[in-house]
């Protein structure tokens, strides 16, 4: 038997895959029927079907939800992996590169984000519904490796007819769960699935190292984001002058001035610039830094201070965006796609909707979902600047943007339909939006 900690294979060394698979046959048809069984499964495999069958679901075929594509690229930006999607992918492809077995990377709810392998172990993977978007939790298709591992919390091999769902005992499946390195919350979970006959007592062992090599991934990335955030807010900091402190957008601190030390603070789920007040520190003046938040100490009676934003457009081949607050100013290069957007929120300052918007940058407003997928990652890059429902700069912003000499080359590349109709305006200079 493994020692404590350490994965479970399903088949383990030296052991006869056929014979188990026998009498794993057995001891399902016995157990879904309510029989005497001749053995028992092993206690992660137990511990599901007992979960499964107090929920009334049944062990016939049953195909998985499936997200829309627009959803699932939605889901891809919140799930906090997809820094990490090719290494995990480069790290499997000599189990995957025999064209037997498919590589998938699922999000903390068991629905398929990524998925990779040779076109024919797709075509079958289609069949069963294991795709792109489809929903692969235990409650959804019974108990399978992907869905098992997120509730056991733990890395999962699953054989056979050890799958719930009969549709799935030709298959067998390794899963071991991502976590996130600063607060143990999982964000995932890699798999790796193909024919019953590619069964190895090492497949689980492997994809558990590289679940732990992701996870050390990001927390190497998250370090270096905490590093270029203290670049910026370091000089800031010396210039306040009280006690401050800056911290990333999940509030893991980056750097202090006359704070008592702490390596993440809670921020408020409706943060924004201006006042707010934080549990561990009391009354705060908020400002946002590119890819975080600055606070400072404040007392209740204290003027909120005004964030100014300057979208600088005069050169399409570099747009860029500049904030100039209390106590310091930082710039950051902008995409095309969120130079539009910016510029459109900045003409109207009454907010935008998404199928507004939607209708703004492709003349369709039906797609919401790809609007929907930009502002995430762009309120996830200049958080607080932009708020939602509807899109619109916060108020606690003064917006600048700085058009080129010549409007005709405001966005060249630019073929959105707002801008076409920006560029046909009249004016030139600065305008101002409130």
């Amino acid at each position: 038997m493994p020692g404590p900690g350490l994965p479970e294979p399903a088949v383990a060394p030296g052991q006869d895959p056929r014979k188990y698979a026998r009498l794993m046959s057995a001891v399902y048809d016995a157990t879904m029927a309510g029989s005497r069984a001749p053995a028992r499964p092993r206690g992660v495999i137990w511990d599901s079907w007992q979960r499964l069958i107090a929920k009334g679901l049944r062990p016939d075929r049953r195909t998985p939800p499936v997200a829309t594509a627009s959803t699932v690229e939605q889901l891809r930006q919140d799930s906090g992996l997809t820094s990490v999607v090719d290494e995990v992918s480069r790290s499997l492809s000599a189990l995957i590169s025999t064209g037997d077995s498919i590589f998938a990377l699922a999000d903390a709810e068991g629905r398929v984000l990524w998925r990779s392998g040779t076109p024919k172990v797709l075509v079958n993977a289609d069949k069963l519904g294991f795709v792109e978007g489809a929903h692969w939790a235990e409650t959804t298709v019974g108990t399978n490796a992907l869905g098992t591992a997120l509730v056991s919390q733990r890395a999962v091999q699953v054989f056979c007819a050890e799958h719930y769902n009969r549709s799935q005992h030709p298959w067998t499946c390794a899963a071991a769960p991502i976590r996130d390195p600063g607060t143990g919350r999982v964000l995932g979970v890699i798999d790796v699935t193909g024919p019953a006959a590619t069964v190895h007592p090492a497949t689980l062992a492997l994809i558990d190292t590289v679940a732990r090599l992701a996870e050390s991934q990001l927390r190497e990335r998250r370090d270096q984001s905490l590093n270029r955030l203290r670049v910026v807010a370091a000089p800031m900091l010396a210039r306040i002058g009280s006690p401050a402190l800056a911290v990333d957008a999940e509030g893991w601190v980056a750097a202090v001035n006359s704070v008592p030390a702490q390596s993440r603070i809670l921020l408020p789920p409706d943060i924004a610039p201006g006042h707010t007040w934080v549990p561990s520190l009391g009354m705060c003046d908020v400002e946002p830094l590119p890819g975080g938040w600055l606070f400072r100490l404040v007392k209740d009676e204290t003027e909120p201070a005004i964030v100014h934003v300057m979208l600088d457009l005069r050169s399409s081949a570099a747009p860029a965006l500049e904030m100039v607050g209390q106590f310091g100013s930082w710039q950051h290069d902008i995409s095309l796609r969120h130079a539009e957007i910016l510029l459109i929120l900045a003409v109207h300052a009454e907010g935008r909707s998404a199928p507004d918007l939607a209708a703004d940058l492709y003349n369709d407003p039906t797609r919401t979902g790809a609007v929907r997928v930009e502002m995430s990652r762009l309120r996830k890059q200049f958080a607080g600047i932009v708020v939602g429902r509807p899109y619109r700069f916060a108020d606690s912003t003064v917006i600048e943007v700085r058009y080129p000499p010549d409007r005709s080359e405001l966005l060249a590349p630019s073929v959105a339909p707002a801008i076409r109709a920006i560029r046909a305006s009249q004016g030139t200079g600065c305008d101002h939006v409130l």
